[in-house]
C-alpha cells in the first residue's frame, strides 16, 4: 500500500478480516475512501477495527460486520468498490473457499476491482490454486524484492525463523480464461 500511496486517493477500498486495521488505516490515511470488515460473528473484531480508527484519527471509516462465505444484508448493500485488501485472511484452510467466495461474489459486482492479499505460506499443502480455478479468478504475484520486502530485518525488526510470505493481486478471468 505504501509503495503504491500515490494511487489511493478516491480510491474506495474494502478491507476483509481487518482484525487491527492496518492495511486499511494506511489506505485511509493515504487517501483512499475506506470501509472495514471482519466478521458479523466476532464483535470484538469488529470493536477492534472502530478502535484503530479512533487512535488513528479516522472516526468517519465505516465498520461492517460480513462473514465470509454468507450473503448477507451488509454484504448486498455495500458501495462500490476498486480494491479489496486481505492481509493474512489465508491463514486457515476451512475458511479458503468462504473467503474466495466472498471476493469472487463481490469482483462479479465490482467487475474492474482488485482483492490485494498476502498471506504466510504455512504448509504445501495449502494452495489456494485450484479454488481460484473454481471461482473463475486469476492471480498475479507481486515478488516481494519489487518493493524491498524481501529482507529478513525490516522496520527494524526481524521476523522470526523463516518465513515464505506472499503476495497477489486477485482479479476476475477473463472469459478466455485469462
Amino acid at each position: 500500500l505504501w509503495v503504491r500511496r500515490r494511487s489511493l486517493p478516491g480510491k474506495r477500498v474494502l478491507e476483509v478480516g481487518a482484525g487491527v486495521s492496518l492495511p486499511g488505516v494506511v489506505a485511509a490515511k493515504c487517501g483512499a475512501e475506506v470501509t472495514l470488515s471482519d466478521s458479523e460473528e466476532l464483535p470484538r473484531c469488529l470493536g477492534s477495527c472502530r478502535r484503530s480508527c479512533l487512535m488513528n484519527g479516522l472516526p468517519h471509516v465505516p465498520v461492517v460486520g460480513l462473514t465470509w462465505g454468507r450473503v448477507s444484508p451488509q454484504l448486498l448493500s455495500l458501495a462500490p468498490v476498486d480494491i479489496i485488501l486481505g492481509s493474512d485472511v489465508f491463514f486457515d484452510p476451512k475458511d479458503f473457499e468462504d473467503i474466495l467466495t466472498t471476493v469472487s461474489f463481490l469482483l462479479e459486482k465490482n467487475p474492474h476491482a482488485q482483492f490485494w492479499t498476502t498471506y504466510q505460506v504455512r504448509s504445501a499443502d495449502w494452495s489456494i490454486e485450484p479454488l481460484l480455478c473454481k471461482w473463475k479468478l486469476k492471480n498475479v504475484h507481486v515478488p516481494l524484492h519489487s518493493f524491498s520486502a524481501d529482507k529478513e530485518h525490516l522496520a527494524s525488526s526481524s521476523l522470526p525463523g523463516r518465513h515464505t510470505i506472499e503476495m497477489m493481486i486477485i482479479s476476475l478471468a477473463g472469459s478466455d480464461g485469462t
